[in-house]
Parts: C-alpha cells; structure tokens; sequence
C-alpha cells in the first residue's frame, strides 16, 4: 500500500558512486543513512542497480517498511545514461522515480545540514556529473577547464547560491580527472590530471599506488616543502578557468613508490596540498563574489582536506563556513532525498527544509538480543563484568590499553565521530606507532585525531578568532608547544591536531568518557581512530567490532554498556577453523585472458545478497578452506609457494567480513 497523501512521505535517495549510499527520508527528518561498503564489507563499494543494493533494505527495516510504502525515490548520478534505478521494483512498485547531477546532490546535502538561511555553496571533487546532462541553467554558466589531452565533460567544481526558495547554480566548472584505467596505464609515472581531485588522486597514486588515498596525501605534506610551484600544477586564466599543466607528469615519469623516495614524496605531498589551497582561495573569494551571502557551505571529497578548512574559515572572506560531515560522495545521497521532499512540497510550501545537523550518527541501533547474538557466534572472547563500563574503560585507557569503542548509530561520513571508534591514551609517547603498526596496519607517519572536550580547547590549542569548534573532525588547530609534550599520541609532524570538539548534547557517553579520563589523568583529549583496519570499511555491526578484537592489537571492545576481551591463551586467528558458508561459488569463463576466470562468490547478508568477485591472490586461501584445517595449517600449505603471513591474515579477514567465511574453535565440515 502506498502511503496515505496526507501523512509525512517516504523518500529514499541514494548515491551511485564509489561511496555508494543510501539515505531514507520520513518527511523532513532522516531515519537511516548508511554507506554501501559497511553492509557489503569492501572498500567503496558502489550501488549500481537498487534491488541489489544491501543498504536499501538496511534503511527500510529500520524505518520498518516495505519498498511499495515508498513514494518517491531520487538517484543521483555521475551521468544520465546510468539510471539502473529507473527501472527498479518494476513488478512491486508504483511511485515516482527522479535523478538529479552528482554535484547538485552534494549542494543541497550540504544546505539542509547546515542551518543557513542563505548560502553560498562551494563543491570541489575529483569528478562529477557528465555536461551533457546537466540542466539547461546549469549548461549555461559553465568554464570548461583545459588540461593535456583531456577531454571537458564532467563537472569539477560548481558554486550554488541557496536560499528559502532552493538552489541556483552561479559557476560551474567541466574538466575531466584521471580514470584508473588511465592510471594504470602510466606505469610508475605520475598521471595526468584534469580537475583538482584529480590532482590529488594522480600524486596518491604515483606515491601509493592507489588513487583514492588523498588523505594520506594530505598527512605526508606535513613532512615535506612545496618545491614545486603551483603553476606546475595549474593555471587561472582571465576568465576565471582552469588551465591544468602536463609539467609534472613530465617530470615524474618514473619513480619508486612509498616507503621508497621518502624525501621527494613529501615535497610532492607539500607541492600539490599547496596548489590546493591556492585553488580554494580562489575559489572561496569567488563564491563570495558571485553569491553575495555571508555564509558558506563547503562540500565536496575536497572538504575533506581539514589542513585547506582551516586556512579558508581563516581568510574571514564568510562570516560562518559549514563543513558537511558526509562531504564526500555518500553525502548526497541526502541531497538526492531532500530534493524529493522538495518537489513533492514545492505547491505546498515556499521555505524548504533546512536544519542544522547535530551529530552524524544516521545509522541503526543494535538491540541487546543483536548484541548477545553477535558475542555468541564469535568466538575466543568473553564479557568484562564491571560495574560502571566507563570507569572500567577509563582505567584501562590509562594503562595504556586500546579500545574499540562502539556505541548507537554510525557515523555516515568517513570521520569516525565516538559511535565507531578505535580509543587510547594520547600521553603515551608510543601510542602513535602502536596503533599504526599493531591495530590499524598503516604507514608509520600517519597522525590520529585528538577528541577534546569543547570547553578545554582553549586550553590546549591555539585558537582561532572565531568559531574554536569542530564538531566532525574536519578542522586542524595548532597546539601550544607546552600542552603538545604531554600528549604526543595525536600531535602532527607541524605541531597541529585533527580535532574533534565534544560536547554532553552532541556526544553522550563519549564525551562523559573523556570527562572522566580528564578527571583521572588531567587529559580531556583521547585518541579518536575510526574502527577498521587500512583498506577496510568502517565497522558496522557488533560482529564486525568483535572480529576487529580478534584480528588486531585492541585489548577490549566496549558495546553500548558491555566490556569485551579475548579469552585467556587466544593469540592469533589462525588458531581458530575457517570455514565456508557462502551459498555458491559462481566461476564466469573469461575468453580474453587464459586462466582468467572469473570466481564469484554469493553470499546471503542480513539486508540481502551480496556478490563478490575473488581477486587471484585470495583464491588459493578460497581453495584451499576445508573446515577441518586451522589458520596455521592452511598458511603452513601456502607458505611454501611464497605467501607471507601479513597478505594471508588481511586475505582470512576480509572473506570473514564479506561473509564468505566463518570462524571456529573446533573443525567444521564445509557446506
């Protein structure tokens, strides 16, 4: 049954990218948002058609609805010729489907969290919608960039101009950034670039070898000097375009990626973070210029870049700047769903829906049964029985112990705010490195985010003249060098600290938790690291958290009010029995390539089926899971063909989080 036209509608709108999101609307107000690649258990994981979407059905069971209760659904798209979703639930249901551009989705996201009456809107990413289908208002204000041997045809950068009546777009940029095709093609040499994330995502790559670690990017910059102009990277011409310079892929036609080359990899780093700012200025004092509205909204996988944030809101070109939380691309996902509330309300109302966020927590609750379900089936650990949980985590913080921390819903955007989080004490002067090496299994230089309580800030970081907030850990503070001695955990190679600001309405538990390790150690600040390890997606559910104590150096987990650790004697996960329990094993005969066919793997999820293709390295350890042979028995068979013990346990944890496997303390025989 469709809902009655006088009751507050259902809108569902998603984001078909590689942040592939989804987000479910009950009149105005969210009831559930998630990213993709939490449900599915790979990083960046897309939607590409809706029926097979898991976070569709995450968001309808928690509003406890059916898909034919839904009124309108909105897509938003990187191009027009992509609508999979047009032809969705063709059998079951009946409502109204609409798609708008990748960049409007991120515009109005932004608007409705902010709280602004007015605004100017600022979007800056890698690549966005195609131009051939963008609206005619839209078509009519762009600047097409130039760069190398690149075609323009997708939006990089737009600036909109919001107000109670909607969004009008002022400028709009079309460039075109590397594709990982292209990027694979270059070998090692620094890839061509046509927009400002694709500069980003071009150096990522030639540092990394992976485009999409534009953070890292950001982290390394700290540790080196702009040698290269920024006129190696772009030009502004009279118009106000962009002119993107083939000088340095050039330059950088070879080279040896990270942890080789260090020195030159942090001026590169150093080189294009500045090149990004001087690209944002000039794109902030445009936004001013061409909206007139004392108030900016800043989105975009760009906002991101807490470093440029915080030398923009000190240009004091705006009165109040907003940094949306989901500023990459599951962010629109909720601009895609307010913009069906908007045209379904457009008769009826002149003022649209706009209300600051307070927290980024839209994702679901787990219930005690879920809870009591999840330490059932995982096994090797045991409950803390403690009296007051938080006093408990308090002292173990400052035994120097790490601790998972999961508590209500999840954080949607990339920032893990205190719902999904990795905790320790940030006086320990070797915290960094034992979070890094033992926990998260990343590069040695990496910072963590220092959560503070709001009304200490001033204590310990040199503030600025307006706003000493940051509520989503989007912004960078300097600390006085005296208060940086004493905790070093989260204190970055230029002396400054990602920080998030905590307050008792904002944050709860997690910032009585800091309370009360101010009060045992004199510290209001912990150590705040998202939940997961390097190339995984955040934790979502208890299970995930539990897995997440077993694979890594975390000596505790805390759930809502409950303490976890490993059971007496448990050292590793090659102790327990792989076993599979996927539904089937599909193999697609590859006729391009010999010896290249394709495994897929179908596995039934708690919100539907997902697939999974094998990647080469991981189908030995596929193959060779019998349910009656250990972890240690099965790399022992490995290891003899060369297999080293780091690629074999990320390969183990990543079919457990895909579901493709489970974990045993006794042999199992395979279904």
């Amino acid at each position: 049954m469709k809902s009655n036209p006088n009751d507050r509608p259902w809108i569902l709108g998603y984001s078909a990218s590689h942040n592939g999101a989804v987000c479910l609307l009950h009149g105005d107000e969210i009831v559930a948002a998630v990213q993709e690649e939490r449900l599915k258990g790979e990083k960046r994981a897309r939607i590409s058609r809706l029926e097979e979407s898991l976070a569709v059905n995450y968001c309808l069971s928690c509003a406890g609805i059916s898909i034919d209760q839904v009124d309108v659904i909105v897509g938003c798209y990187f191009s027009g010729v992509s609508m999979h979703g047009a032809s969705i639930w063709r059998q079951g249901w009946k409502g109204r489907y609409l798609s708008i551009p990748h960049h409007l989705g991120h515009a109005i996201g932004a608007y409705v969290q902010s709280g602004f009456d007015d605004s100017a809107i600022l979007v800056v990413d890698g690549q966005g919608g195609s131009g051939d289908w963008l609206p005619a208002a839209e078509r009519s204000v762009v600047k097409l960039t130039e760069a190398p041997g690149r075609s323009e045809k997708n939006e990089i950068i737009s600036i909109y101009a919001a107000g109670p009546t909607g969004l009008e777009c002022s400028e709009k940029h079309l460039g075109q950034w590397v594709t990982n095709a292209e990027i694979l093609s270059t070998g090692a040499g620094l890839a061509q670039f046509g927009s400002l994330g694709g500069m980003f995502s071009a150096v990522s790559d030639y540092i990394f070898g992976y485009a999409m670690d534009a953070g890292k990017v950001m982290g390394l910059a700290a540790y080196g000097q702009p040698c290269h102009p920024v006129e190696d990277f772009f030009e502004i011409d009279a118009d106000g375009a962009f002119i993107f310079s083939d000088t340095l892929p050039r330059q950088f036609q070879t080279g040896r990626r990270w942890p080789q080359d260090q020195a030159r990899h942090a001026d590169l780093a150093a080189s294009v973070q500045q090149a990004l700012e001087q690209a944002m200025f000039h794109l902030v004092r445009q936004s001013l210029r061409l909206t007139n509205s004392s108030r900016l909204c800043l989105v975009g996988g760009c906002a991101l870049n807490n470093v440029a944030n915080e030398k923009i809101i000190a240009m004091n070109a705006f009165d109040e700047v907003f940094i949306m939380p989901a500023a990459e691309d599951s962010g629109p996902a909720i601009g895609a769903a307010y913009h069906g509330l908007w045209m379904l309300e457009s008769e009826r109302v002149n003022r649209v829906a706009v209300k600051r966020i307070v927290h980024d927590a839209p994702g679901r609750t787990y219930t005690n049964a879920e809870i009591d379900q999840a330490i059932e089936q995982v096994p090797c650990i045991r409950e803390v029985q403690c009296e007051d949980v938080i006093d408990a985590t308090v002292e173990r913080l400052a035994e120097g112990k790490i601790i998972g921390w999961f508590q209500g819903g999840s954080e949607l955007g990339p920032r893990a705010l205190g719902q999904r989080s990795i905790i320790a004490d940030p006086r320990r002067p070797d915290a960094k490195d034992n979070l890094n090496l033992k926990v998260k299994h990343r590069e040695a230089f990496r910072p963590f985010a220092p959560a503070i309580l709001e009304e200490k800030v001033g204590e310990w970081f040199q503030l600025p003249d307006h706003d000493p907030t940051s509520p989503f850990m989007l912004r960078t503070f300097d600390f006085y060098p005296d208060q940086a001695k004493r905790v070093p955990g989260v204190v970055h190679q230029d002396g400054s600290g990602r920080l998030q600001t905590l307050t008792q309405i904002r944050n709860g538990r997690f910032y009585e938790l800091v309370r009360r390790f101010d009060a045992h150690t004199g510290v209001p600040i912990l150590i705040n690291t998202s939940f997961n390890v390097m190339g995984e997606p955040i934790v979502e559910t208890p299970a995930d958290a539990l897995f997440g104590l077993l694979y890594t150096a975390i000596d505790a987990v805390v759930i809502e009010d409950r303490m976890l650790v490993k059971t007496d004697g448990f050292k590793d996960i090659r102790q327990l029995y792989p076993n599979i329990i996927a539904r089937g094993i599909e193999i697609e005969r590859d006729f391009r390539q010999r010896g290249a066919d394709n495994i897929t793997v179908v596995v039934d999820k708690p919100w539907g089926t997902a697939r999974y293709r094998i990647p080469p390295a991981a189908r030995p350890i596929l193959e060779g899971i019998d349910g009656q042979s250990s972890g240690y028995d099965l790399f022992r068979r490995l290891a003899s063909n060369g297999l080293n013990e780091r690629a074999f346990l990320d390969a183990l944890r990543h079919l457990r989080r895909t579901g493709i496997i489970a974990f045993h303390t006794r042999p199992q025989m395979s279904q």
